[in-house]
């Protein structure tokens, strides 16, 4: 049975983040939610405590249970409204933790916020670069078994970042793609759609480390935030104000020189009183994007900037990709839609390669001559969800229906199929 041209296929991004989920062919996801759900404990708490004679009871609590929760904004403002619901945040550092509250919002997300019927559309979900093989197995399960969706494929978030294809008029498939969301932060070089796995590299710090510091800094400063408030309105500051700058000292003597044309004022209302606040923003408007260019000054565990993290992460790659390598470096994720952040990566890494051509030159006595590498730092507005949109573009080709696991092969074959994804040529 052939779905291709009647139905779109669904794109779920899952981020650690936000889950941003549309319809194939669309250049724009549906819905941006962050990924958070909300249980409510009161019943959970008195399905388990019910004794194993009273089945009914206990069965109808756990019924309400599975009914009573909620997701993405409304999580959050149901459990600041209230005490019995609990939040769950199912994705931590890019890797699902907990499959049951990730099983809910697999179901609001298709019911109540996509409307539509998971029996009647291929879907396209997306995992970091790291994730296991049972975790793959897992995810296959529960969209075949609970959803009984009739396709299912796990696309690799930095390969569909690459296919989002706003590098060129046609789609490139190598190039180095750094994927920096709230939760985790990768660099992956991807050479003909292939993720070369043994030079992906971590990072520690990602967006939600700029909103901690961003935290810190005003925390210290005595800003007047209540505390209950802090986190979000750090989170606010950074998405609205934040910037990277090209040197940090000059930055900060703007700052001090012209106080009134770069400090800027936030204004608010305490939730619990309902009374006015302000404070100032000031040098954390510079300072929160620097955590990646220079992390030591936000702690002493990691102190490799991203630059540095590229290069070695080229460097490992096969010598005959790193030239294409460097000449396509895709941003994707929110925390790099910081003002500027592109052109500041792209000269860091330049001085770096640039000093090693001359090292290696004065080596040689100038015999030989190397050509200068062209290191090429891509940015575009929608980097924030160029992973859903490369779904989006890939799933809504023919080959993308071939390339499905379906869900008389998982029957036959069971979990084990979804083990592997094949990369398909569709695209260039």
């Amino acid at each position: 049975m052939d779905l291709s041209p009647s139905r779109p296929a669904v794109v779920i991004d899952n981020g650690s983040g936000y889950t941003k989920m549309g319809f194939a062919g669309n250049v724009e996801p549906c819905f941006i939610l962050p990924t958070v759900v909300a249980v409510n404990e009161s019943f959970l708490n008195q399905s388990r405590n019910l004794s194993k004679g009273n089945w009914l009871a206990q069965h109808n609590a756990g019924v309400m249970a599975d009914l009573d929760f909620f997701i993405g904004d409304e999580a959050l403002s149901k459990s600041r409204s209230s005490s019995t619901y609990n939040l769950s945040y199912p994705i931590q550092h890019g890797q699902v933790e907990n499959w049951d509250a990730m099983e809910r919002y697999w179901q609001q997300c298709i019911f109540n916020y996509l409307r539509c019927d998971p029996e009647d559309h291929y879907f396209l979900l997306t995992e970091s670069p790291l994730t296991s093989p049972e975790s793959r197995e897992y995810t296959g399960e529960i969209m075949f078994e609970t959803f009984n969706v009739p396709g299912l494929y796990i696309g690799v978030n930095s390969v569909l970042a690459l296919a989002a294809g706003y590098t060129t008029s046609k789609c490139e498939m190598t190039g180095v793609v750094v994927d920096v969301g709230d939760g985790a932060a990768h660099v992956v070089p991807v050479a003909d759609g292939y993720v070369i796995g043994s030079s992906i590299k971590s990072i520690p710090i990602s967006g939600k480390d700029v909103t901690l510091f961003v935290q810190k800094l005003m925390r210290e400063r005595g800003e007047n935030v209540p505390p209950e408030d802090s986190f979000e309105v750090a989170r606010k500051v950074k998405e609205m104000y934040c910037y990277t700058c090209s040197d940090i000292v000059k930055e900060f003597n703007k700052h001090d020189k012209e106080p009134a044309k770069y400090i800027k004022h936030w204004r608010g209302i305490k939730p619990k009183t309902g009374a006015p606040y302000s404070c100032d923003i000031g040098y954390e408007r510079f300072l929160g994007p620097e955590i990646f260019f220079n992390p030591e000054i936000y702690g002493s565990d990691f102190t490799t900037p991203l630059p540095v993290v590229i290069d070695k992460c080229i460097q490992s790659a096969p010598i005959d990709t790193r030239r294409s390598l460097y000449k396509n470096i895709v941003l994707s994720g929110g925390s790099t839609m910081f003002k500027d952040f592109h052109k500041r990566l792209q000269r860091d890494l330049k001085k770096i390669v640039d000093t090693r051509v001359i090292l290696s030159e004065a080596r040689l006595n100038g015999e030989i001559r190397s050509q200068p590498v062209e290191v090429n730092v891509v940015s575009h507005p929608i980097q924030r969800f160029a992973v859903w949109f490369g779904g989006s573009v890939l799933a809504s080709t023919p080959e993308f229906f071939t390339a499905c696991h379906t869900k008389a092969e998982y029957e036959e074959h069971g979990a084990s199929i979804c083990r592997t994804n094949p990369v398909f040529k569709g695209m260039y």
